[in-house]
């Protein structure tokens, strides 16, 4: 049988838009909207603060849903999956790093990465067992048993780049990830993301206003208007 995940771009979009509700007529956020993300690539996409960059990405990660048009992630046509089988695809296929780490402050940084782990049907001992593993590959070995309010937010944002991989996904979904650090914090966490792309040939599709960051992509996209189109500089 041949791997799914060799063949093709890992993710497609096509024709999406995406129009709210509001007082004076309906709000049309994107419009006709195409992408697809080549395996194992980096795409960045930039874009004046209001132009529908996060709710691109949403779409893309089947955390919201388009007006009209279709996301296919790994070969499955996401927008006809109820909300069960929407909700296993995405925490199977899917990796989300987000501006604010969003980890849950009752539990520890292995427990938090482990989590999706376990939702996903792995065993408690082996969930750990692969958080511990990435936290020591992020440099977090010495702090996997501190709870959130214990770690800087550098550190913070690396344990939410390890909940984003530990079920191996097959592409790693960026909200500007580093929009909430220091200069030196953003630059240990683009350094994780680009070795991650080059020895795990992690698919990355960015979200930034950051354009040194954006320009270490392969390819980057402007969003302005609600369309996608290649970014000129």
């Amino acid at each position: 049988m041949t791997d799914e995940r060799a063949q093709g771009p890992i993710l497609k979009a096509r024709d999406i838009t995406k129009v709210y509700p509001s007082p004076v007529g309906g709000l049309e956020v994107l419009s006709g909207v195409d992408l697809e993300l080549p395996r194992g690539d980096v795409t960045a996409v930039v874009g004046a603060s209001g132009t529908g960059k996060s709710t691109l990405l949403h779409i893309l990660g089947g955390l919201d849903r388009p007006t009209s048009g279709h996301v296919e992630l790994a070969g499955h046509p996401i927008g006809r999956m109820g909300d069960e089988m929407l909700s296993r695809l995405r925490n199977r296929r899917v990796g989300f790093v987000f501006q604010f780490h969003h980890l849950l402050p009752e539990f520890s940084a292995a427990e938090n990465v482990a989590l999706p782990a376990m939702m996903a049907g792995l065993v408690s001992d082996q969930a750990m067992q692969r958080a511990l593993e990435l936290l020591e590959r992020l440099g977090l070995s010495e702090r996997s048993d501190h709870r959130p309010a214990k770690l800087s937010g550098g550190e913070q944002q690396r344990v939410a780049v390890a909940r984003a991989l530990v079920n191996r996904p097959d592409v790693v979904l960026a909200d500007e990830p580093s929009g909430n650090l220091d200069q030196a914090s953003s630059d240990q966490l683009h350094e994780v993301l680009w070795e991650l792309n080059r020895t795990e040939e992690q698919t990355l599709l960015l979200v930034t206003h950051d354009i040194q960051l954006a320009e270490r992509a392969r390819r980057v996209f402007e969003l302005s208007r609600g369309r996608l189109r290649p970014w000129e500089g």
